[in-house]
């Protein structure tokens, strides 16, 4: 992470920590868990083995601070799969999609009762996601989604009216929607270094600024820090969008693109005008989604996917700075929301996050071996996601037969991206096939048959499979 910038929910998560970064690892340390990666996924698997197991020793390290990587830098959305469930059926069977939509829903109400139980205060709002149309092209995109769910009997998903619609999303650009109350927002730095301060109260050891060199296979396995190793009975991979680069056989299994955000200064008292005061999230229909949530202080943070793409795999240092589409989603902030068109943004930064062609996450054992698990490719679905990942990885170590370990999306890679520089070329014609389609269609117009036949091959990427 770059020395000098950091993103406005990090920097301010660290600002009301107020204390000094912890230790760097030197020398050796023997553990039973070696967990790499202090983030959602890292600390979610800390945290739920030792409530299972306190005995168990564990160590996790991370290259920077604990959730400086994607946990604390993303939107704040706190979502489910449920939108997800026809891409879930179609790759693993209505029974097992079903299960994991489920246990992603439940995953909202356990983050809930985790910061409750330990006295967080990251801000977690759970007053739903709300997923709009905004030009008649998206009208009814979320119909197959809803009928899915409901021959499932599993549907917490409702048509609203318009005025409601446009109520609760604070702006008339809103043409139609469909809530859920199973969904929120969350501070996510607060969220991720209160999860860090908990681990740690558990008994679990955490080394910041400690980066990974290599593993060495065995067991117990080894991993080789800069200055020191952790000897390890088993060990978690949890670097998410760091994995294509630190691991060549998962280069073609995601590809790393940019979520950009902008968050204006606090301004309660038009925040309260627009009818904003809740923590709901809201999200368009787009491919690249725009989206938005307000903050208890008074702010607005909108963000869109899909913009920045990585060549080979690779962390860009473009990663770690204000982002250069700031201008324009100051514009569609100002769009969305005219009263705001005074009032001030405080900041803008993008992020890392790993797209996999199914929109899904994926787990497994790395080469096969069966002391070394991972997961990642959250595709921008992490910050609830993160605490089934969690669930699965502690399964994985614990070596269950019956529990998460056994879920089918402990598959590996469900599928992989053309090599370089086809990847990045193509990545470069969808994208902008996508950005001449949804601007046609902001103003009515009939895209081109080309760009709406290269579109498609992004649909994994939206928020809700496409009807």
């Amino acid at each position: 992470m770059s020395e000098t910038f950091q993103p406005w929910w990090f920097a301010d998560a660290l600002a009301q920590e107020n204390r000094p970064p912890r230790p760097s690892l030197n020398g050796k340390r023997h553990a039973d868990v070696c967990i790499v990666g202090g983030g959602y996924t890292g600390l979610w698997t800390a945290i739920l083995l030792k409530q299972q197991q306190p005995e168990l020793q564990i160590v996790i390290i991370d290259k920077g601070l604990c959730g400086s990587g994607a946990s604390g830098r993303n939107g704040g959305c706190v979502l489910t799969l449920a939108p997800k469930l026809s891409t879930l059926t179609r790759l693993f069977g209505a029974a097992e999609a079903v299960k994991i939509v489920k246990a992603s829903e439940a995953a909202v109400y356990a983050i809930r009762d985790f910061c409750a139980q330990y006295q967080l205060q990251a801000d977690l709002r759970i007053d739903g996601a709300l997923y709009t149309a905004t030009n008649r092209a998206q009208s009814g995109s979320m119909d197959g989604v809803l009928a899915a769910l409901n021959a499932h009997d599993i549907n917490s998903w409702q048509t609203l009216p318009r005025d409601e619609v446009q109520k609760i999303a604070g702006s008339t650009r809103h043409l139609s929607g469909e809530f859920s109350p199973i969904a929120g927002s969350v501070h996510p730095g607060l969220l991720v270094r209160g999860m860090a301060r908990v681990a740690e109260s558990l008994g679990v050891l955490i080394y910041e600024n400690t980066a990974m060199q290599r593993i060495e296979y065995g067991q117990p396995a080894r991993v080789i820090t800069t200055d020191g190793e952790v000897v390890a009975q088993q060990v978690v991979l949890a670097m998410n969008a760091w994995m294509a680069s630190q691991f060549r056989q998962f280069a073609r299994s995601i590809a790393i693109v940019s979520s950009d955000m902008v968050i204006t200064e606090p301004c309660p008292e038009a925040i309260q005008a627009l009818g904003l005061t809740h923590g709901a999230a809201i999200c368009d229909s787009r491919i690249f989604v725009h989206y938005y949530r307000s903050t208890s202080d008074g702010r607005l943070m909108l963000g869109k996917g899909g913009n920045t793409f990585a060549f080979g795999g690779k962390m860009l240092a473009e990663f770690d700075q204000a982002s250069r589409y700031q201008n324009q989603l100051k514009q569609t902030l100002h769009d969305f929301f005219p009263r705001l068109a005074e009032v001030p943004i405080a900041a803008s930064w993008n992020g890392a996050s790993d797209r996999s062609v199914t929109g899904l996450p994926f787990f497994g054992y790395l080469d096969q071996q069966p002391n070394i698990c991972y997961g990642f490719g959250y595709s921008g679905n992490g910050v609830s996601t993160c605490y089934l990942g969690g669930q699965i990885l502690s399964s994985m170590v614990r070596g269950e037969k019956d529990g998460w370990a056994q879920c089918a999306l402990v598959s590996g890679p469900l599928g992989y991206f053309p090599p370089e520089p086809i990847r990045w070329l193509g990545s470069m014609l969808v994208r902008n096939a996508i950005r001449r389609k949804e601007a046609c269609e902001d103003n009515d117009q009939r895209p081109m048959f080309f760009d709406k036949i290269l579109a498609r091959f992004a649909n994994a990427a939206g928020k809700s499979d496409k009807a």
